[in-house]
């Protein structure tokens, strides 16, 4: 089962979650071969402050992702404000390692989609597929109920991110600056 975890920050966490970096990747290495994505979201500006960290995983079932996301190193410091963790669909097929894009060049966007009725964007935008690095629904721990959909996009700019979902199909749609996580060579 797949899972989108995103921690996002507390305020003025920085310092605590630089602390913790090596801890961090530690605890992920543990999870290496289940990680579909992962990286952290970024303030967007000149100093670009992390803000939260996503990770795509695919774990056994539910308890399993929520131990992954609550026993994370930053989490038990106080470092995050708050989770989000449901289930999630791998509409690509791949990691954020099979990206034809490659690790860098342009700019990348966590767009996440918080579902409002009839579920939307069922599949992946038709013509944006060299733009996809991860992308699927946010689905209830059954797997049944359409609770949104998150992506990570390479995009020109936050409103060309924002275009890859039909934005007024949901209650509410967060664009964040996103790198591609993991230790640096």
């Amino acid at each position: 089962m797949e899972f989108f975890v995103y921690h996002r920050d507390r305020p003025g966490s920085a310092g605590l979650r630089g602390e913790l970096l090596e801890d961090h990747w530690s605890y992920m290495d543990g999870y290496a071969r289940e990680l579909i994505a992962r990286g952290p979201t970024l303030s967007g500006d000149e100093v670009d402050i992390p803000t939260g960290s996503v990770h795509i995983v695919d774990l056994p079932d539910p308890a399993a992702a929520r131990a992954f996301a609550f026993d994370e190193p930053c989490y038990q410091a106080g470092a995050y404000r708050d989770v989000l963790v449901r289930r999630w669909r791998n509409l690509l097929g791949r990691t954020m390692w099979e990206f034809p894009g490659g690790r860098t060049g342009g700019n990348r966007y966590l767009v996440l989609g918080l579902g409002a009725g009839e579920p939307a964007d069922r599949t992946p935008p038709p013509g944006r597929e060299e733009e996809l690095i991860a992308y699927g629904p946010l689905l209830s721990d059954d797997g049944e109920a359409w609770l949104g959909t998150a992506a990570l996009v390479r995009a020109p700019d936050r409103r060309a991110a924002r275009a890859v979902l039909t934005v007024d199909r949901y209650a509410d749609v967060e664009v964040h600056d996103w790198q591609f996580g993991g230790r640096r060579s």
